[in-house]
């Protein structure tokens, strides 16, 4: 099974099939409105508009699995990411990234880019995966790691 064959739901309820992503430059990321590096929300989404009309997007996939930080609803965490970051990438509605109700495309995702020591499991919010233009996943990055550094990254794979 490829990237392109899973699918997932948007905040707004909207079904999203991943082939509408071929040929582009995607980052994935477990967010959360309560976290300590919610912050990161300003540097993805500048990393998004620079970007965007070049082939990249940006997919948020917020979680609950790390100290409750996303407790609210879809309409909650998609008020607060346009309030306070102005948001304008995709939102998808709450996912489990670890455990037997594990999204399937985070299973593909892990499995991909293990973690530290082949780690499968997601440590915390704001771990990102970034998958270039033909669907592989080529980089895992901690939730420490800033969107602003892997820029160059980003670059790369659009082939600027």
């Amino acid at each position: 099974m490829s990237l392109y064959d899973h699918k997932f739901t948007l905040a707004n309820g909207n079904e999203v099939q991943m082939n509408q992503y071929e040929n582009k430059s995607i980052l994935i990321v477990n967010t959360a409105s309560a976290c300590g590096f919610t912050n990161q929300y300003s540097g993805l989404q500048s990393l998004y508009e620079k970007y965007e009309p070049m082939g990249f997007v940006v997919l948020a996939f917020p979680c609950n699995q790390f100290g409750e930080q996303e407790k609210g609803s879809e309409e909650e965490i998609m008020n607060f990411c346009n309030t306070n970051y102005n948001v304008g990438f995709p939102i998808a509605s709450k996912v489990s990234v670890n455990g037997p109700t594990t999204h399937p495309l985070y299973t593909h995702l892990k499995q991909e880019q293990p973690g530290l020591l082949g780690s499968q499991n997601i440590k915390w919010n704001f771990t990102k995966f970034l998958v270039d233009k033909t669907g592989k996943v080529i980089k895992r990055y901690s939730p420490q790691t800033k969107p602003e550094s892997i820029e160059q990254d980003i670059v790369q794979t659009l082939n600027l």
